[in-house]
């Protein structure tokens, strides 16, 4: 009997993890009212051939190589209130499974803007956003294999602007 416990435990967690990625909030909530979705494929990444700089500010900024690292792009806007307090709570749950860091908190006259990544010193598998201002919720995630070098000087000249 105990042994039967522990295998339905184990599997439940299995279950559960592989539950929460970016890919399922994506999926549970691109069909609600009130809510703009954004899903690119890594077919659409291959596709992608030499992107021209960026510019912001006075800088340029090359997201080439970062675009092409990438195996997919969801992103979830929304004016529903109840869904920005579900698409809230299960972010929460899906970043505190430990593997996620916060990168980067914002808060400006009601606006809260919160960036977590997950990976290793060089590569970045996961990035998350989710930023809240008033009655309009985003998420964003992008998975692949990020050079965390990278993502990070795209963001802080992208941030600072």
């Amino acid at each position: 009997m105990k042994r039967i416990i522990l295998i339905a435990v184990l599997l439940l967690t299995a279950l559960t993890a592989s539950a929460q990625s970016g890919k399922s909030i994506y999926q549970k909530y691109s069909d609600a009212e009130n809510v703009s979705a954004v899903y690119i494929s890594p077919a659409m990444f291959r596709l992608i051939g030499k992107i021209p700089d960026l510019e912001v500010g006075d800088n340029h900024v090359n997201l080439a190589p970062l675009i092409r690292s990438l195996s997919g792009l969801y992103i979830i806007n929304s004016e529903n209130a109840r869904v920005n307090e579900k698409l809230s709570s299960e972010v929460s749950r899906f970043i505190s499974n430990g593997r996620y860091e916060l990168l980067m908190e914002s808060k400006d006259g009601g606006e809260v803007v919160r960036m977590y990544t997950v990976g290793t010193e060089k590569v970045v598998n996961s990035f998350v956003m989710i930023a809240a201002d008033g009655p309009e919720a985003t998420f964003i995630c992008l998975d692949g294999q990020m050079d965390r070098q990278e993502l990070e000087t795209v963001l802080v000249e992208t941030v600072a602007d």
